[in-house]
């Protein structure tokens, strides 16, 4: 059996975003239904969309933490159908964040979703792991929705949060030992913290 020094390091989880500056950085939300939400918004985050057609929504699930990519078959439809289920988690998941009740409509277009066939693992004769068949946008979603609801009702729910930031709006389970995660990532908002803090305590000191 190999030793822990001898096993290859697990794949480093995350996706890839950039800033208005166009500099790359790494944000791991912690939950695959957090990713999601990183492919626009309702209201002021429209300006984010990238799901507007079939590959879209193809290349969002090849960067998403799901293992494997699944091979899916996903109709103009089921894309129309991530953005509405997309919108409506972010917006249950940012009331989840303040405290709030959640809005009933989106809380049950969720909840809906979730109650629909999900992906299916199955194991291959080499011992490999796979979806079963061609699976569609809608299973797709349907374990999207899922995952959301293992997240608010499981034992990290009290630790969803939205990045300290005021100009980011980042969403993210903090799932790290301690729990004082405060950025979306500490290269970009934690690393700008960190400047402004510098320049601050430069200023006084001049």
């Amino acid at each position: 059996m190999d030793s822990p020094a001898n096993k290859a390091p697990a794949p480093a989880r995350g996706l890839t975003l950039y800033s208005h500056t166009g500099a790359a950085y790494r944000f791991d939300p912690g939950a695959l239904c957090l990713e999601l939400l990183t492919t626009g918004g309702p209201g002021p985050y429209r300006r984010y969309e990238i799901l507007y057609e079939p590959a879209d929504l193809a290349g969002w699930a090849d960067r998403s933490r799901l293992t494997p990519t699944p091979v899916l078959e996903i109709s103009e439809a089921e894309v129309a159908e991530a953005r509405r289920l997309r919108d409506a988690l972010f917006r249950v998941v940012l009331a989840h964040t303040r405290g709030e009740p959640y809005p009933y409509g989106e809380l049950k277009a969720v909840n809906e979703a979730a109650a629909r066939p999900a992906l299916a693992p199955v194991v291959t004769p080499a011992g490999q792991r796979q979806w079963a068949g061609t699976p569609s946008g809608t299973q797709l979603l349907a374990t999207v929705a899922r995952d959301a609801v293992e997240l608010l009702t499981g034992p990290f729910a009290h630790r969803v949060r939205l990045c300290a930031a005021e100009d980011c709006h980042l969403l993210y389970v903090d799932t790290s030992r301690p729990g004082r995660r405060r950025w979306c990532s500490m290269e970009h908002c934690g690393n700008r913290h960190k400047v402004r803090a510098l320049r601050a305590r430069s200023a006084g000191e001049e």
